[in-house]
């Protein structure tokens, strides 16, 4: 079956935190899955790039606040660096208020916290609040993540750290941002960290596979990273957004020319080149709806493949690396104009078959209008699943099925806008880039 990528979660508002000063770094085990003290109501201190603290999509999108939720998170020697003013020292009423709030932080999130990169941030999706507490402690645990909601943890992220630098010392995490890195309405997390002498970036992007359960699961993206680490001469939050989207918010791109370039520069970091066994990302513009502005296709053919729109200078994925090609599905295929998708998937060595019809919805997502289930054998006990007792009735008998009601071919018909072609890859990067710009 389809596995449609958007998600929803429910997340209320949790409090203030503090941003602290950086370099306390406490290597003491605290771990909790339940968070038993009441929560700390702190002033937030602006920390980030510019002085403004973190920032989620919806806010100022630049160097002096971060990009769609990319404000920068910085030690206040950064702030005092990019501001060009120096700080005075704390008096000692501040130095003992700032402990004071970093002891309270420790007690309610583990000890091993890194009080001065605790952040609020809004999920995407739907605009609501939770924490992301990250911790290190020296050791198996290391560097890792949580995301809080109230007093449960919603989520902990193993950190990853490139190969090449894992016998290095963790020394600091410098910046985290949160924002939709690749289009597909879900709200990613990408950190810049800095192990010995060696900093990099690491990108964390919340699956919607998993979010449709109801569960919040975050996975490094380790290719890109390394790759964009690689790409840049200085590793910071406006640096990597510059260098993805020139610097634009999804939502200001001036056509879907621009917008599908920030996609083929994404797609070409995340995926690896042409092989003996596959011709690596390959592209096309399709018309999928008939409104004169073409989609992109984008993938591995024979494996998965993206499909995106645009609309009002924002791009979205409505198909975000959907497989085909195992497991029964065939591929996906769409009618030129007409906005209909269509997809045969099987199960049972074909004794069952889905045929499934989308359409882009007003939300620019792909929505489902039917499934129907063709059954290819008698399914006399009703369980849904061919049987030893059944055999005799194998591939001699057909019946269709749309929400458990029996229907006839002709009402299946319907559904189908007729003409269909597969989505599918036939450029490589340079090509489409060469055919976006003509």
């Amino acid at each position: 079956m389809l596995r449609n990528n958007q998600r929803t979660i429910s997340i209320q508002f949790v409090c203030l935190l503090c941003l602290l000063a950086a370099g306390t770094l406490s290597a003491c085990a605290g771990e909790q899955e339940k968070m038993e003290v009441e929560p700390v109501k702190v002033e937030i201190v602006g920390d980030t790039e510019g002085g403004k603290e973190a920032a989620n999509d919806e806010n100022d999108g630049n160097e002096n606040g971060g990009a769609e939720g990319g404000g920068q998170a910085q030690t206040p020697s950064e702030n005092a660096e990019n501001d060009g003013e120096m700080t005075s020292p704390d008096s000692g009423a501040e130095a003992e208020e700032r402990t004071a709030s970093e002891d309270a932080l420790k007690k309610q999130f583990g000890s091993d916290c890194l009080t001065d990169q605790i952040f609020e941030f809004a999920l995407t999706e739907n605009g609501e609040t939770v924490l992301f507490v990250p911790h290190y402690s020296p050791g198996e645990k290391g560097f890792y993540m949580q995301i809080v909601k109230d007093d449960a943890v919603l989520s902990t992220v193993s950190g990853y750290v490139p190969e090449a630098i894992q016998g290095k010392q963790f020394a600091s995490l410098d910046a985290v941002s949160f924002f939709d890195v690749n289009f597909d309405g879900i709200t990613d997390i990408v950190l810049v960290e800095t192990y010995g002498d060696t900093t990099f970036a690491m990108v964390y992007y919340e699956d919607g596979f998993f979010a449709e359960m109801g569960e919040l699961y975050f996975f490094s993206q380790r290719r890109l990273s390394e790759r964009l680490t690689e790409s840049l001469d200085e590793v910071t939050i406006p640096k990597i957004r510059a260098y993805l989207t020139g610097g634009k918010k999804n939502g200001e791109f001036s056509g879907y020319q621009e917008a599908y370039e920030a996609v083929v520069r994404l797609r070409e970091l995340e995926n690896p080149g042409p092989s003996e066994y596959s011709d690596g990302i390959q592209y096309d513009l399709i018309d999928f709806d008939g409104d004169d502005i073409p989609e992109l296709a984008s993938g591995n053919n024979g494996y998965h493949m993206s499909l995106y729109t645009y609309s009002e200078g924002s791009v979205y994925a409505l198909m975000n690396d959907w497989g085909y090609g195992a497991m029964g599905n065939a591929g996906y295929e769409y009618s030129p104009g007409n906005n209909s998708l269509r997809n045969y998937n099987a199960d049972y060595a074909g004794l069952i078959n889905y045929l499934t019809y989308m359409t882009i919805g007003p939300r620019h997502s792909l929505e489902q209008v039917v499934q129907i289930v063709i059954y290819n054998f008698d399914d006399a006990n009703g369980n849904g699943m061919p049987d030893e007792a059944e055999e005799d009735s194998y591939g001699n008998y057909g019946v269709n099925k749309i929400d458990g009601r029996e229907v006839t071919d002709e009402e299946c018909d319907v559904y189908d806008a007729g003409n269909y072609e597969y989505i599918e890859g036939k450029m490589n990067a340079d090509e489409l880039l060469a055919e976006l710009n003509r």
